[in-house]
């Protein structure tokens, strides 16, 4: 399992009139801790895409469980809990400043190769980044 924290100051343009973040940025959210963690891993989405690799969405889910509010720091925990194959599984676990879970959420991405525009594995380095954190079978 690889897992990688981040954190995101709310800033006043991503709350709705009762000054808690907009439901629709917590996907934005899920973005930055997702390239974030794959950087601190050691491979940057912009290297993935220059190796002719992108990776779309398929799915997004949220569950709200309390509201995260302007300016607070939120943490975001980002997990990988299964090895990649075509598809990757992001997990989020978002808490706020006192360390209250305030919101859950998975996206499901695909490897695509860039020519083809059809399904890959993960290029290779990617695969041995991530190697050490799961068990070989």
């Amino acid at each position: 399992m690889y897992q990688s924290e981040t954190s995101i100051r709310v800033r006043y343009g991503e709350t709705d009139q009762m000054g808690y973040v907009y439901y629709g940025n917590y996907a934005m959210y899920y973005e930055v801790a997702r390239v974030e963690s794959l950087r601190r891993l050691g491979l940057s989405y912009k290297e993935l895409e220059d190796m002719g690799v992108m990776m779309p969405v398929l799915e997004n889910h949220s569950r709200f469980l309390a509201p995260g509010r302007y300016d607070s720091l939120l943490k975001i925990v980002t997990t990988i809990r299964v090895r990649p194959s075509v598809r990757i599984r992001f997990e989020y676990d978002i808490f706020d400043e006192v360390g209250k879970l305030i919101h859950q959420g998975t996206t499901l991405l695909a490897f695509v190769d860039m020519k083809s525009g059809k399904p890959c594995r993960p290029p290779e380095i990617f695969d041995k980044l991530l190697a050490p954190y799961f068990d070989e079978v």
